[in-house]
């Protein structure tokens, strides 16, 4: 991952939907101008959604992703279109590939139902337009054919009208700071840390501090005494790894801001005023209580795993008690049902889209389970959040 390109969590995400055979990875390859999805006359060739990051003009850099078959049938088959569905919780802008020679089925209803309740902008793309004229009844419909190339060039300017208003004006930091302040990112290089590269979000905040004219150092947990001292100005503010918290909160003077980048993307993908009310359900867990722990990624789980080792540990000395019972999710995977969880404590979300980071948040508000994030945590029960949370002082306020 560069520097300079955009990640995928920060692109728009358009999915293309649809029943088996009604033409969706062929509108998707002739949208794209790639053979980026398999096509073949068999019923359900595309068995799990298949996603591409890419530049698309005139839209820019996207993720276009074909999903399975929303007919799909037998255990597979119903496995499959949850799938399809689950995609909905980061969809930008919905494709519905209808087959003109069928029509619209209640398949098709209860698809574009579901895109509504999520108030998704979408399209609904009739294919198989030289075999079959269907009657278009409304400004979200259009005739196409992927066989003849029909209508596709105007299918991606429909595409890119209703991409409008969805550019990411949002910062991670840098609109809190101002022109020439100086922001010094502590990166711990140990075991858990990636092999010749910086994690996302610590890229996403360098990147951000120099597009606006900031200044970016980084530097070790060890060696940060060393870095203020020799800076010759003060700095704006500490951005810290979560793990690294408690150590860096030591040494950076009062009088200079600190925070940690997984509190920077709670309130960059998610909502930070939730994680800072969920976090004080780690004052209420009793013995045998049910926490799940959620990541975006799907990275390789390391011996000092913050997720599975170090938050587990962390809880037990603050809480005192040794047999809580964990869960862990990973990736696109999240529970439909949160009931029996006590809380819920997740990651930052840097490899998950605002939509779908948000629609886990909601998932937690509307089941009332407390939901808090990994640096949120961290901070509280190191006795160290309502310090992190200066540089927000209206949700500061929340900690009295």
């Amino acid at each position: 991952m560069s520097l300079n390109s955009t990640p995928s969590a920060d692109r728009l995400h358009i999915a293309f939907f649809g029943r088996r055979n009604a033409g969706k990875s062929s509108v998707v390859n002739a949208v794209t101008g790639q053979d980026l999805a398999i096509v073949s006359e068999t019923l359900g060739t595309t068995t799990d959604p298949v996603s591409k990051a890419m530049e698309l003009l005139p839209l820019g850099p996207v993720v276009i992703i074909d999903t399975p078959g929303i007919d799909d049938e037998g255990d597979l088959g119903t496995l499959r279109v949850k799938r399809s569905y689950q995609v909905l919780n980061k969809t930008d802008i919905a494709v519905v590939v209808i087959d003109s020679v069928i029509g619209m089925t209640e398949q098709d209803r209860a698809l574009l139902e579901r895109i509504k309740d999520k108030n998704i902008p979408y399209i609904i793309a009739y294919n198989k337009n030289d075999l079959a004229k269907a009657e278009i009844t409304d400004s979200h419909e259009i005739l196409v054919s992927a066989e003849t190339g029909c209508n596709i060039n105007e299918l991606k300017e429909m595409i890119a009208a209703l991409s409008k208003g969805h550019e990411n004006t949002k910062t991670i930091v840098s609109h809190m700071l101002k022109k020439d302040d100086i922001a010094v990112l502590v990166v711990p290089i140990d075991e858990s840390a990636p092999k010749g590269r910086l994690i996302l979000p610590q890229q996403q905040t360098i990147r951000d501090l120099l597009d606006h004219h900031c200044m970016a150092f980084v530097t070790q947990p060890e060696e940060l005494p060393q870095t203020l001292a020799s800076l010759g100005k003060k700095p704006a503010v500490v951005i810290t790894d979560s793990q690294a918290f408690r150590r860096v909160s030591m040494d950076t003077p009062d009088d200079i801001l600190l925070t940690s980048f997984s509190i920077l993307f709670a309130n960059y993908k998610g909502n930070l005023r939730l994680a800072v009310e969920g976090v004080k359900a780690l004052d209420t867990l009793h013995s045998g209580d049910r926490i799940l722990i959620s990541e975006g990624c799907t990275h390789h789980r390391q011996c000092g795993d913050i997720g599975t080792v170090k938050l587990p540990k962390l809880i037990a000395k603050y809480t005192g008690i040794s047999d809580l019972d964990y869960e862990w999710s990973s990736g696109t995977g999240f529970p439909d049902d949160l009931s029996a969880y006590k809380m819920i404590i997740h990651c930052g979300g840097c490899m998950l889209s605002e939509r779908e980071m948000k629609y886990r948040l909601k998932c937690a508000d509307d089941e009332n389970i407390p939901i808090t994030n990994y640096g949120t945590a961290i901070a509280y029960m190191n006795g160290i959040l309502k310090r992190s949370l200066d540089i927000f002082p209206d949700i500061a306020e929340i900690l009295g």
